[in-house]
């Protein structure tokens, strides 16, 4: 079921359909507009475009730095885990004994 999603962002507006719920697609579109308004508050550019383009390069940025730690707290996990099953294998064999 598409929804149309209507937005109107750094002058311009226009109206998109996606497949997502109103809910989520408010909640994006409220992470984005603060998103752009950091940016426009931390960099001090005017120009509509470039204000876009460095906001999706910074969000970018921030999902890689998020992926990055999701994949080190993984390895961790797994690294726990084989540690845990070695332990859990020497105490087995320390009953079987």
């Amino acid at each position: 079921m598409a929804n149309a999603l209507y937005l109107d962002i750094l002058g311009t507006s226009f109206s998109i359909d996606v497949d997502e719920d109103e809910e989520y697609l408010q909640k994006v579109l409220a992470q984005y507009r603060a998103a752009v308004e950091n940016t426009q508050s931390i960099s001090g550019i005017n120009a509509p475009l470039n204000i876009a383009i460095l906001t999706g390069f910074l969000l970018c940025d921030e999902i890689n730095k998020i992926n990055q730690r999701i994949e080190g707290e993984s390895v961790e996990v797994q690294q726990r885990t084989m540690n845990l099953i070695a332990k859990l294998d020497q105490a087995l064999k320390a009953c079987e004994e």
